[in-house]
């Protein structure tokens, strides 16, 4: 059933304790027909872009999830930071309203709490601000000069906590046969396609082992 969010933003608190601990416990807390749901700093985020190349991603991927970003908060409230063009923090109410269907997965790292400290996530948020205002990489290039979308949650939590979120895969590995992908490649590259170029896609971070589901809508 669709799930309606006119009241997301009044729903925002903070949750701390008088006594100082290692790990951030900044939540939001939505209350959806008796369910409730939690965010938490560092949280992945996927849904259905509504770009002109969710399509191709999907058919090459095979998976629905095209589009993901890191939820983090800041001043009592949560943003995604994400790689559009270009990249940008973005409230999570837009990120959510901007989805098909506004559809989305969140996912965790497992044992976050042990792993997500205040001083990883600091470095997390670090790391992502120097990416904004970079351009979106229409080429999906294994480079920092510009950057996509789930390159930029790869490298957070690459450059921030030392780990893999993803097994990176060659261009070539992934299913390239549809027409609409090879329209798209045919866009992009002409007769050059990079082949050999590593690749992090949203569903190989998607069915990464080390994350767990923690809300589905």
């Amino acid at each position: 059933m669709k799930l309606l969010y006119p009241l997301l933003l009044l729903t925002l608190f903070i949750s701390c304790n008088s006594v100082e601990t290692n790990t951030e416990q900044h939540n939001l807390s939505i209350d959806f027909s008796n369910e409730k749901i939690e965010f938490k700093n560092g949280d992945i985020i996927f849904q259905s872009s509504t770009s002109g190349q969710s399509l191709a991603i999907q058919l090459a991927t095979h998976s629905k999830y095209s589009h993901v970003g890191i939820i983090f908060e800041k001043k009592g409230e949560f943003f995604v930071y994400e790689a559009i063009q270009p990249v940008k923090i973005t409230p999570l109410q837009k990120f959510i309203e901007r989805g098909d269907n506004q559809h989305y997965v969140v996912k965790r790292l497992i044992d976050s709490e042990k792993l997500i400290t205040t001083d990883a996530i600091q470095k997390m948020k670090q790391y992502g601000e120097k990416q904004i205002g970079k351009n979106y990489d229409l080429y999906f290039e294994w480079s920092d000069d510009k950057i996509y979308c789930s390159e930029l949650v790869w490298k957070i939590y690459k450059n921030a906590l030392g780990v893999e979120i993803g097994k990176l895969q060659k261009l070539k590995e992934f299913d390239l046969s549809h027409p609409a992908v090879k329209e798209k490649l045919k866009e992009r590259y002409g007769n050059k396609i990079p082949y050999e170029e590593n690749v992090i896609s949203p569903a190989a971070i998607f069915e990464s082992p080390l994350l767990e589901t923690v809300f589905s809508n």
